[in-house]
């Protein structure tokens, strides 16, 4: 596309330009775009293919000296031991790139499930009326016409051609940190740099307030964020603090192996054993002993364990907070749609001092109004209920579509709900937009809780607001009353305060309306100037019924020790109602509200919240404090958000939550986490599956550490009492092979135990391998050690490649028995089951039909200088192999 300036163009003309029109392309227009323009995305960095990842197994130093020490070794005549040798190495690369493979397309996996969407306007045909439609960002083409509200990420260059008090903060490309006002109408000079571009949007800047329409003119790589070279080649690894801390022990540990390796080549060599012999031994032994399978077993787990939460609606942003879930103590969560299911019905309508029952639900258009003091039905056309009808039609953004029976609602819950009550009384925004033309809009802002639109009817305009009635209360000094504005009252501000009240005893989220005709010489529309001197109309009583599953999680959270915390912006009846019909709370329990929390100091917070489960008429800088109060107090905190507002406290929690359906991109781009289906007990599933990730990483570090231990001490003490080495270099690397990566990432994917959500939240200061987990692996390794010795020991004095033999398959066996025992810290394998996890069975049976192939098979025993064991033998081996398992798992029940 040649380069044209399409800040300086306008509106008409840039459309014209890319031959788009305001209601989108077509689908086939938009499929041609992206096969010119290809995919609006930027270019990472060119990743390992998998030659390159296939090789980078072999640049490993002690590898490579390996390699050498072979190859020396066939020089010298021993040709079928380098062979096989170098064959075992060949087939340990190929496991390991499988592994890292496995593990990198994980990750790209759970990097597609968090891909941004975007509201765009496509036709099926030329001649079909504009739907909106989600799709992801990356499919947008220049010419697509895109939707944007307070909250959304800008998808790609843009030039808007219809905008509401838009606002937009582009720090991430300018520097600027104050949000920037655009503005369609604005046709900028040619040569105006980025941050004059008052009618341009820019990929990867945020919409804070207002709304757009805009046209897309440059997709990926000619954007301006795709200008930025620095930014495209940036490829950031998120590793979480587990990885790195094992990351580093996994180096300790190689260090301390390598010198004990060293060490027992001294041995050898002072104890005139053959060099060559000795070195492959040693080197064979520190390839096997360093724990070089540990980071991909946490990573394959980490991604295995991810992907099982995003089947359980929850999407991890960040790898970290899986680790951090396992540690929370406190969740905070909104109400609406979080603990409700945000399926808005109303129920109640309070006007002219007569409160009416709506009935009908869901969507559903049909229904009527009855008096709650006579039970007769009241014809919705009285003046004043059909100004509240006409309140919550244009004081509206959302949409509705009625076809036949079938009635289609787009928007935000509470607002569609409004729609659908004044479709119940047979109004709609087709025929009021024939009478009023809207003329601008004061966006909601959780702080003042109301939202306000100016309309033009004929030479007259008028303010149309909805909100929280108290908050809306003081911004009015007139009521409707028998359909006359008169003096609103003290008196009759007490009745709609105690009507409030008890709509939301009832559980009801409850709005107020109110109108206001705009005196002809007022300039501008602002809050100071629009929201003032308002006339009360009345209530509405909006139910939105708690989720059925909502109450079994809160006993799941508190069996795990788990606070639950609901804030929210409602008012505090509301608050105490849903809080108590979910379980939360008994009898009315005391709720903290906003303006209280006002009056307090950090100090003071701190205290209270220890003592408080409800918060109430709560906005975005109260979560904010709340959230710091309760970490303060050394909790560890998940919070969920939606909002811009959001950001925040979602940025200081220790778990930031978005919500998938109803959140913006802000809040998402913000949480650690986003809810597919807003559900709170997708974060309790998340929280029960970050344990189980945790616990089952532990599971393979504990059994990869205890079998090198063993394995090490085995060879180690061999040297230093003067016995015959044990092993051989090539069933040293070939009990490497069997033994470490298969049963340590079956222990990865061990099913959750039954209990684990019974057990209270580990402090994130817990190591994992604390004092007595070392003590626990260094015994197993003795144990293993002493044991394997004794065979070996027993056989020497009848035949030395029959001790050989038998100590090589005591070791594998003993091995595979420690990976049953490392399924659990505290019950038996019995308690576990033996069969629950099929792919640990699998890798033991696999281990023990492999191992027999190199004893039985004839070209196999020469390879492994083994011979067949007779059934006497294998009785020994199995005796003393389950020998130790069995007081492995004693060792449980009596630490127990």
């Amino acid at each position: 596309m040649a380069l044209i300036n399409w800040h300086s163009l306008s509106a008409k003309d840039v459309l014209a330009g890319l031959n788009a029109s305001e209601n989108g392309l077509t689908e086939e227009e938009a499929e041609k775009r992206r096969a010119e323009y290809g995919f609006n995305e930027l270019k990472e960095e060119k990743k390992k293919t998998s030659l390159q990842l296939f090789v980078s197994q072999f640049l490993n130093i002690l590898i490579i000296i390996l390699i050498v020490a072979a190859l020396i070794s066939a020089l010298l005549g021993e040709v079928v031991d380098a062979s096989a040798i170098i064959a075992i190495v060949v087939l340990n690369a190929i496991f390991g790139f499988y592994q890292e493979y496995k593990a990198e397309k994980a990750i790209e996996a759970l990097k597609k499930m968090v891909a941004p969407q975007t509201r765009v306007l496509r036709r099926d045909s030329a001649e079909s009326l504009p739907a909106e439609k989600r799709t992801h960002s990356r499919n947008l083409v220049p010419g697509d016409i895109i939707v944007l509200e307070a909250g959304d990420k800008v998808p790609a260059d843009a030039r808007l051609i219809e905008s509401s008090r838009l606002e937009v903060e582009e720090a991430s490309l300018t520097g600027e940190s104050v949000p920037v006002g655009k503005n369609a109408e604005t046709i900028c000079p040619e040569d105006a740099v980025i941050s004059e571009q008052g009618n341009m949007l820019f990929m990867g800047t945020s919409a804070v307030n207002g709304r757009a329409k805009a046209v897309v003119v440059k997709t990926g790589m000619s954007t301006e964020m795709g200008g930025i070279a620095n930014l495209v080649q940036e490829v950031r690894e998120d590793k979480t603090p587990l990885q790195k801390r094992l990351e580093a022990l996994g180096k300790q540990l190689g260090i301390i192996f390598v010198m004990l390796c060293g060490i027992i080549f001294l041995l050898g060599v002072l104890r005139r054993i053959e060099l060559i012999e000795m070195f492959l031994v040693s080197v064979s032994l520190a390839v096997a002993a360093i724990p070089e399978a540990l980071p991909a077993v946490v990573t394959i787990t980490l991604a295995i364990g991810v992907q099982r939460m995003a089947k359980r609606n929850a999407i991890i942003r960040r790898l970290p907070a899986v680790e951090t879930l396992g540690c929370s103590t406190v969740i905070c969560t909104d109400k609406t749609g979080t603990l409700t299911k945000n399926e808005m019905t109303v129920k109640k309508i309070f006007c002219n001092g007569t409160t009416l029952s709506v009935s009908g639900s869901g969507f559903e258009l049909s229904g009527s109004f009855i008096s709650e003091k006579t039970g007769k039905r009241i014809m919705p056309d009285e003046r004043h209920i059909q100004m509240v009808m006409r309140i919550s039609i244009l004081c509206n953004n959302a949409s509705m579509r009625v076809q036949g029976e079938r009635v289609e609602v787009t928007g935000d819950p509470t607002e569609s709900a409004l729609l659908v009550v004044a479709g119940k009384a047979g109004k709609s925004k087709e025929e009021l937009s024939r009478e009023y033309k809207f003329l601008d809009e004061l966006s909601f802002d959780p702080s003042r809780k109301m939202m306000s639109v100016i309309y033009q009817k004929g030479a007259e305009k008028h303010a149309f607001t909805k909100g929280a009635p108290e908050m809306l209360l003081e911004k009015c000094d007139r009521i409707m009353k028998n359909g006359k504005e008169v003096e609103l009252t003290r008196r009759e501000k007490e009745l709609i305060g105690k009507e409030t009240e008890r709509m939301a005893s009832d559980a009801l989220r409850v709005l107020g309306f109110a109108y206001r005709r705009l005196p002809e010489k007022l300039k501008g529309y602002s809050i100071d100037s629009v929201e003032e001197k308002l006339v009360f109309v009345g209530l509405a009583g909006i139910y939105d019924p708690p989720r059925e599953e909502v109450k079994d999680a809160i006993v799941i959270c508190r069996d795990a020790g788990i606070k639950v915390v609901m804030i929210t912006g409602d008012n505090e009846k509301t608050a105490n109602a849903i809080g108590r019909e979910i379980g939360l709370v008994e009898g009315d329990s005391r709720v903290l509200m906003g303006k209280e929390i006002n009056g307090m100091t950090d100090e003071a917070l701190e205290e209270v919240v220890k003592n408080v489960r409800l918060f109430a008429r709560v906005s975005p800088e109260h979560k904010l404090r709340i959230v710091q109060a309760f970490r303060k107090n050394g909790e560890v905190v998940a919070v969920t958000g939606d909002g811009v507002n959001d950001a925040p406290a979602l940025k200081r929690s220790d778990i930031g939550v978005a919500m998938g359906i109803s959140g913006t991109d802000v809040a998402k781009e913000a949480s650690d986490m986003v809810l597919a289906d807003d559900n709170f007990a997708s974060i309790v599933n998340a929280v029960e599956e970050g344990r189980v990730i945790y616990d089952n990483i532990a599971k393979s570090v504990r059994y990869l550490l205890a079998c090198n231990i063993g394995e090490l001490l085995t060879i180690f003490s061999a040297m230093l009492f003067y016995l015959p080495i044990p092993l051989v270099p090539i069933q040293i690397l070939w009990m490497n092979l069997v033994t470490d990566s298969l049963p340590a990432l079956a222990l990865g994917v061990d099913p959750a135990d039954k209990e684990v959500m019974k057990k209270k939240p580990r402090s994130q200061k817990e190591e994992m391998l604390g004092k007595e987990v070392l003590f626990s692996l260094f015994f197993a390794g003795l144990v293993m050690c002493i044991s394997t010795l004794a065979v070996y020991l027993f056989y020497l004095h009848y035949d030395e490649t029959k001790a050989v033999t038998t100590a090589f398959t005591t070791l594998i066996l003993i091995q595979m028995f420690i990976a049953l025992y490392s399924r659990s810290e505290s019950k038996s394998s019995i308690e576990t089951g033996f069969f629950s996890n099929k792919f640990l069975l699998f890798s033991v049976l696999s281990a023990v039909f492999l191992q027999a192939a190199v004893i039985y098979v004839p070209f196999l025993q020469q390879i492994f200088k083994t011979v067949p064991l007779s059934v006497g033998d294998w009785a020994a081996v199995l005796a003393v192999s389950t020998g130790v398992f069995i007081m492995l798992e004693a060792k449980k029940k009596f630490f127990k």
